[in-house]
């Protein structure tokens, strides 16, 4: 798997629009110290926290994720073609437990974005994030529990939930073992 360089894209498009980090600080509600870790590439950001950052540029979740401007009509991603998001961190600067990869990183202008999430470990704090869309989340291995505005909802391999996006949400390892989980998100 390679890694996608999430942060060179945001700072081109920052730069583009001639904006300082903190004016985009201040519209996306994350702190320059945040935006300048992402686009340095120290951290990745949550799916949340990205698609805020590309609302806030007015681009696709996808923009991040495409390797050339080349518009295809379909794509076929090879298991070892997958590119993986590491080190995904909170707001507060937190591990959130869990990594994801892009599914679909070649056809640019997409309806939805899959994605592979990781849970590997029992995450410090249950913060919750809200954007723009819909989700749909499908349960391939272990038992996750989705915190979902105020209910707790556990998640069985096999199940699956489609939620608007707006409400604050979060997907936690249950007992604190591996789980895997298919997240198709629209924007």
């Amino acid at each position: 798997m390679r890694e996608f360089n999430i942060g060179a894209k945001i700072k081109k498009l920052r730069l583009s629009k001639k904006l300082t980090l903190q004016a985009v600080a201040r519209e996306t509600g994350f702190s320059p110290a945040l935006i300048s870790q992402i686009e340095n590439n120290n951290v990745s950001p949550p799916i949340a926290t990205l698609s805020r950052i590309a609302k806030f540029f007015d681009v696709k979740i996808g923009v991040f994720f495409t390797e050339d401007e080349e518009e295809c009509r379909f794509e076929v991603v090879r298991a070892h073609e997958r590119k993986a998001i590491p080190r995904v961190i909170s707001k507060a600067g937190t591990s959130q437990g869990y990594s994801y990869e892009s599914l679909s990183f070649h056809k640019q202008n997409k309806k939805m974005e899959p994605f592979l999430l990781s849970i590997t470990e029992k995450a410090l704090e249950e913060n919750t994030y809200s954007h723009d869309g819909e989700e749909f989340l499908f349960v391939i291995k272990g038992t996750a529990e989705l915190v979902l505005e105020e209910k707790r909802i556990v998640l069985e391999e096999g199940d699956c939930v489609y939620f608007d996006s707006s409400l604050k949400h979060r997907l936690l390892s249950k007992d604190g073992t591996e789980v895997k989980v298919l997240a198709v998100v629209t924007r």
